[in-house]
């Protein structure tokens, strides 16, 4: 009986085989790390996209030399990847470029803004500069004109998950729920924007040079003998279309009911609620495609969330890492102990967690502020203040949404790498006040993929009975009362006062610098 789902994900750190049960057991697991990008100069982030195809490959072939794994069990493969790697390719799929990760921070200053009838629009509604931020950060727009030969030789345009799932079936699709980035996209409507939409004249681009798209559980196409070849997997086997890693971390975690709080502790800090209706949390920044057909996504994103906990291990994390590898256990246990060193509220020590400004910022100028140091602060009050930043600011988030779609959000389900700390699950427990949950698996994106894989083979008759079956609650960490008091108070009366009474020194920062 074909009762396996494989999950392939692409993620920044690794890409991973998985093979789940239709109860949303991992039955067997293959991960080849990966380096995320390289930096041919300062603030770019590229890779070859061969070597995430070599990473495929390799994968499942480590897969399958594991015992007890039976291909002939496979009933279909879907694929998550990071979001917003962009690529292109010519007629014959060869990649012209590296690959633009999602990191990259080069910017394409000085483009004509949008005229006419919008460029209007947005000067009366003061979202000039917006718009033209979009403009600037949009790679389409950076290879257009600085690589004119690339973008003139580029037949196809995509994510990285329309180059895997090419690479997997010889078909130039991908799925509606990949559709995280700088591209003409109607995220209401999910589809392309029509000819009209302003869009096109923010990121000009011939609507061929763009993949078909396949709404999520609907098959993209069959694995080729080539592909077959190259990983081990049997020609012909039905490939899904799934969804961007967040979206299916968020389906993965069980997150489907809207009263459901989605949280990533990932490179970037996320929370997200599925719903129906098309919701702008922040005005002209849309909700991403869920990966349930005809569902959104509504997310408020920190940039570069958790990059700050590596940050502060490859600075200040030597000793617990030396610690370590002589006691023969992991550095992030020895960094959950510290944060147990610092009572709750880091002594009065609170971050602000802007580190990469953006359209998801309160503002273009915002940046990452550290307030209320005294002589008794220590590593340990830095790491868990910047623990509880994240923290603050996600539920920041959460009240955004609830202020929006006027309804209330009443437990949390985290993934991530940030998930597998017990001090880092407690303490968002009290910042929230609210019940905060560890799914039963890590592996929360593949899962998802696995989840829309089955729904899509029939294998379970729909998203709600195969969350039912295939999602479960792990640990649950409830919020001491007393706790949730002091850092209540530290919310409403000093970390929501931080940005406003921060943001004119962040303008004249700004102003000096130039920007940078």
């Amino acid at each position: 009986m074909k009762d396996l789902l494989l999950a392939i994900d692409n993620g920044t750190q690794s890409v991973r085989a998985l093979l789940f049960d239709l109860r949303g057991n991992l039955r067997a697991k293959a991960q080849v790390p990966i380096t995320p990008y390289v930096s041919p100069r300062p603030g770019w982030a590229e890779q070859d996209p061969l070597y995430f195809w070599h990473a495929l490959t390799q994968a499942c072939r480590q897969l399958w030399a594991q015992p007890d794994v039976d291909k002939s069990a496979i009933a279909a493969l879907a694929v998550t990847t990071q979001r917003s790697t962009v690529i292109n390719v010519d007629r014959e799929g060869q990649p012209l470029r590296p690959a633009i990760v999602w990191p990259d921070q080069r910017r394409t200053e000085g483009l004509p803004p949008v005229r006419g009838p919008w460029g209007a629009l947005f000067k009366l509604l003061g979202i000039t500069e917006t718009v033209a931020y979009l403009q600037a950060e949009t790679e389409a727009n950076w290879i257009r004109i600085h690589q004119p030969e690339i973008w003139a030789n580029t037949y196809k345009y995509m994510y990285l998950s329309g180059y895997l799932n090419y690479k997997l079936t010889g078909r130039f699709a991908d799925s509606v729920g990949c559709q995280v980035g700088y591209m003409p996209f109607d995220y209401k409507k999910l589809r392309w924007a029509a000819p009209h939409d302003w869009k096109w004249l923010a990121i000009p681009m011939p609507q061929e040079m763009l993949m078909e798209l396949v709404p999520p559980a609907e098959v993209l196409g069959e694995i080729t003998a080539q592909a077959a070849a190259a990983t081990g997997l049997p020609a012909g086997l039905p490939v899904i279309a799934a969804a961007a890693d967040k979206a299916c971390e968020v389906l993965g975690a069980g997150g489907l009911a809207p009263h459901i709080g989605s949280l990533s502790y990932g490179t970037t800090a996320t929370i997200n609620v599925t719903r129906t209706k098309y919701t702008e949390v922040i005005p002209l920044i849309p909700p991403y495609p869920a990966a349930v057909p005809g569902h959104y996504s509504l997310e408020v994103q920190i940039y570069r969330g958790y990059w700050m906990v590596r940050w502060f291990k490859e600075e200040f994390g030597h000793v617990e890492q030396l610690m370590a590898k002589e006691m023969g256990t992991t550095p992030e246990a020895l960094f959950d102990a510290l944060v147990e060193q610092a009572p709750p509220s880091s002594a009065g020590l609170l971050l602000q967690p802007y580190w990469t400004p953006g359209l998801r910022q309160p503002g273009l100028e915002a940046r990452g502020a550290i307030i209320g140091f005294n002589a008794e602060h220590t590593r340990a009050h830095l790491y868990r203040a910047i623990l509880e930043g994240l923290a603050y600011a996600l539920r920041e988030g959460l009240e955004r949404i609830e202020r929006r779609t006027h309804s209330h959000i009443t437990e949390l389900r985290v993934s991530g790498g940030g998930s597998q700390s017990n001090a880092a699950l407690q303490l968002t427990a009290d910042i929230f006040g609210l019940p905060t949950i560890r799914p039963h698996t890590y592996e929360t994106s593949g899962l998802g993929a696995a989840i829309v894989a089955a729904v899509g083979m029939k294998l379970h008759p729909d998203f709600e009975s195969a969350v039912r079956q295939m999602t479960r609650v792990g640990q649950v960490f409830t919020p001491h009362p007393d706790t949730h008091e002091i850092y209540d108070a530290l919310y409403h009366r000093v970390y929501r006062q931080m940005y406003r009474r921060l943001k004119p020194l962040y303008e004249e920062i700004r102003a000096i610098t130039h920007g940078r």
